[in-house]
C-alpha cells in the first residue's frame, strides 16, 4: 500500500470560480493520472459529485503529504467509510 501512496499525488484547491458546486476551495484531492489532460494545463479529479472531472490546473496547487497521510487519504478515495 505504501507504494500506492507514494506514487499518488494531491493538489489543494485553490479556487472554485465557475465550480462552486462541484470544487470546495481548500479541500485536498487526489489527482488520477491523465497525460493528455496535462498537455493541455487540465487536471483529473473526483470532485465533489464522486465522478472524475477534468478542471483547470489553475485552480490548485501540487502539496506534499507525508506517506502516512497520503496513505490514509489514498484508501479512503478508494475505498470510503461507510
Amino acid at each position: 500500500m505504501r507504494k500506492k501512496a507514494s506514487s499518488t499525488a494531491f493538489v489543494v484547491c485553490a479556487g472554485n470560480t465557475g465550480y462552486p458546486a462541484s470544487l470546495e476551495f481548500r479541500k485536498i484531492y487526489e489527482v488520477i493520472p491523465d497525460p493528455p489532460a496535462a498537455l493541455v494545463n487540465q487536471v483529473r479529479i473526483a470532485d465533489e459529485s464522486g465522478e472524475d472531472y477534468l478542471y483547470p490546473q489553475e485552480l490548485f496547487v501540487p502539496v506534499e503529504l507525508p506517506p502516512s497521510t497520503a496513505e490514509a487519504l489514498a484508501l479512503s478515495v478508494s475505498s470510503p467509510a461507510e
